[in-house]
């Protein structure tokens, strides 16, 4: 048999029209999500990236392409991996350049969506109707998917390059088929196979793909499934031999994605899939009209199925309907199978606990309503259609423009979610730490205790609350709540250093080293762990120990200034107070406004005869920590001794109005007016050190002098 005739027309004039429909879509990617280059990592992202530490060397691609199996983005996909380790190695956590390749990601599968639209509409059974119009149909349906306000999670949040990447791959593969199918040469074969071996390796969903081109092949191309395998059995056979490498990837985690997805991880799938039932019509819902978005919609599934009988009969009815029609209308039946084939690994019966309901699943099963809707569009009132995809295509660029205005920050991207969904106990639980991270802990630690209301049982409410009350200096309270969490989470090592933080300041020193050695059992590179062991070592008088916890933490995150402190105090406790200068410097250097640090590297370089370099030290620490009545006293004594007495005598003073009490500040402060002479002012000064020490001597005996004397007038201040 002869090849076939080329369907494409392959003049000038046509390539010229190719290539300014492709520059349209990826000129109007990037004009769509323009204004999402700044947004920061949020959600699954910190996981997936920022504490992902496979993707730190490029060079180590053993690793890479081993991403950690800790039910992030990541886990089970090795390619997502490799692209975000080549953004790393590129720019480092910078985001803009992760946000740059998710568009051009998302602009990729929309050019390959608009090949494969236009391809097989110019296929014999359809050309005749459509093939007059099938690059319009084809650029407005491809328009539409990348500008489509649902489109926005999976583009705007990097983690979520995951349905972009399968979806290239999975689009590439149809392109590819079908130009192998116009008679292309065998590499057109060769590059589908390696495009489903990619998309293997980059998201499970793919399985679907060899299934979907084979009724694809029935459908437009061969006529029937007999014809399409005889025709193409080595694509047939790549395509199968791919899904060989899915199944090794998924083998490799012991079938599930860590906690996030599989059987066996706590949700019956029964009740899930009944929660499919109201997802799967909330995705179409939204296909027509997107809005509310939210980013997430929580964990629910539902346990009834008289709660959500109407969505029951409403997708069981689109099944049915898309089974008849691939019988008597194969057209209307594949695009039907395209949307509910891809979403059927995620919404239907495999549980994906960690989000039940997410609208980045609609990524790819988007692209059958489009191409319908415009298909049906053109064929109702011909290419008066333009004008209204047009006027779509601009209104749902313009709605996806403003919905990444949400995604602007953590705090505005969970504010957002917590009002369309007040329910969600994760979401509230996340606008609590964005609120934390804003230094708006009172609101937090509402957000937090509502998540708790709304869900008793979380481990994740319980452990913010804690960890708030300890950051607030109220210890004690933590402990209920963070040993609950312990309790309800036994392998949370956060939830242990915490605890054992909160049993350290309240001296339960030896429970509170229990707890951080069980934390780092678990996890051995928390760095607040080794820190909070050498605070315990120097309580109980191990300054050997505390250095090498120190030493242990800054192993883990170079440059942290609180153990860069303990280092600092360990080594005074050992008699060597010039080692800890620079170790409190280096710990400013890192955290600028710790005032602590700042105060005690003034007493140090005093103490060792500098008071000049002091100042700025002591003066620091005030803008940070303004209400310390010894970082006042401190600061006039080494403006004293720099001969500033005016300010020390200033500085004297500020430290009582803030402890009214300072025994150093009026002891200091009397002094120094006995010896400028101010003699009214120095009596004032000795009667109050009386009133607080009524045994000090020298005290008495200076008073008595001065009171010998002619008083002198005080200087005008």
């Amino acid at each position: 048999m002869s090849c076939p005739v080329p369907l494409s027309n392959t003049s000038a004039e046509s390539r010229v029209a190719t290539w300014l429909s492709a520059a349209l879509i990826v000129a109007a990617a990037f004009a769509a999500y323009a204004n999402s280059l700044r947004v920061p990592f949020i959600f699954d992202d910190h996981a997936g990236i920022l504490e992902n530490q496979t993707i730190r060397n490029l060079g180590d691609l053993g690793q890479v392409l081993a991403p950690p199996r800790n039910g992030s983005g990541v886990a089970g996909r090795p390619l997502v991996n490799l692209s975000l380790a080549l953004n790393h190695a590129i720019g480092g956590t910078a985001v803009t350049g992760y946000h740059v390749a998710n568009i051009l990601l998302h602009a990729l599968a929309g050019l390959a969506l608009f090949g494969t639209v236009r391809r097989t509409l110019l296929r014999p059974m359809l050309r005749a109707r459509f093939g007059g119009v099938a690059r319009p149909i084809a650029l407005a349906s491809a328009l539409l998917w990348v500008l489509h306000p649902l489109q926005t999670e999976s583009v705007t949040c990097v983690i979520q390059r995951t349905e972009l990447i399968v979806g290239v791959f999975y689009l590439t593969l149809f392109y590819c088929y079908l130009r192998a199918a116009e008679g292309g040469s065998a590499c057109w074969t060769a590059l589908a196979i390696a495009a489903s071996f990619a998309g293997m390796a980059s998201k499970e969903v793919m399985v679907t793909a060899p299934f979907l081109l084979l009724l694809h092949d029935r459908t437009f191309v061969a006529g029937s499934f007999a014809e399409a395998w005889r025709r193409r059995r080595g694509l047939y056979l790549g395509l199968g031999a791919s899904l060989g490498l899915l199944v090794l990837l998924v083998l490799g985690g012991g079938g599930t994605r860590g906690e996030a997805a599989g059987f066996g991880v706590g949700v019956a799938w029964w009740e899930y899939a009944l929660k499919q039932c109201e997802a799967i019509l909330l995705y179409l819902k939204l296909t027509v009209w997107p809005h509310p978005l939210v980013l997430y919609y929580g964990t629910d599934v539902v346990k009834d199925p008289l709660q959500v009988w109407p969505h029951i009969l409403g997708l069981g009815a689109l099944v049915v309907g898309t089974l008849v029609a691939l019988w008597r209308w194969p057209v209307l039946g594949f695009l039907g199978m395209w949307t509910l084939g891809i979403l059927a690994p995620s919404s239907s019966v495999v549980p994906l606990v960690s989000q039940t309901v997410s609208e980045h699943r609609m990524y790819l099963p988007l692209a059958a309503p489009m191409v319908f809707g415009v298909a049906a569009l053109f064929a109702a009132i011909g290419r008066r259609a333009f004008i209204v995809t047009a006027v779509a295509t601009v209104a749902w660029g313009v709605v996806s423009v403003r919905r990444n205005t949400d995604y602007r920050s953590e705090l505005a991207i969970w504010t957002d979610t917590v009002a369309k969904a007040p329910n969600n106990a994760r979401a509230r639980n996340n606008l609590g730490d964005a609120l934390v991270l804003a230094g708006r802990s009172a609101e937090a630690l509402a957000e937090f205790q509502a998540a708790l209301r709304l869900e008793p049982n979380s481990a994740e409410a319980r452990y913010n609350i804690g960890t708030i009350l300890l950051n607030a200096g109220r210890p004690a309270d933590a402990i209920p709540f963070l040993a609950e969490t312990i309790r309800l989470k036994p392998n949370f090592a956060r939830a242990h250093n915490n605890l054992g933080s909160s049993l350290l300041q309240t001296g339960r020193l030896r429970e509170g080293i229990e707890q951080l050695q069980a934390a780092l059992k678990l996890q051995p590179d928390i760095p607040e762990a080794h820190c909070n062991l050498a605070r315990a070592a120097l309580d109980l008088g191990d300054p050997a120990g505390a250095l090498g916890h120190a030493e242990r933490a800054l192993a883990v995150k170079p440059g942290m200034a609180l153990a860069h402190f303990h280092r600092a105090s360990a080594f005074l406790n050992l008699g060597d107070p010039a080692r800890a200068i620079p170790e409190l410097e280096a710990a400013v250097r890192s955290q600028p406004d710790y005032a602590e640090a700042l105060s005690n590297l003034g007493s140090l370089l005093y103490q060792a005869g500098r008071p000049a370099e002091a100042i700025p030290r002591y003066e620091a620490a005030l803008k940070y920590r303004p209400n310390s009545a010894d970082t006042f006293s401190n600061l006039a004594s080494a403006l004293f001794q720099v001969g500033r007495v005016e300010e020390a005598i200033v500085a004297y003073r500020a430290a009582l109005r803030v402890q009214p009490d300072s025994l150093p500040a009026i002891t200091n402060l009397a002094l120094v007016l006995s010896r400028v002479g101010r003699t009214a002012e120095a009596i004032e000064a000795h009667e109050a050190l009386l009133r607080l020490k009524p045994d000090d001597e020298r005290a008495r005996a200076e008073l008595a002098r001065l009171r010998a004397q002619p008083a002198t007038a005080a200087p005008p201040r």
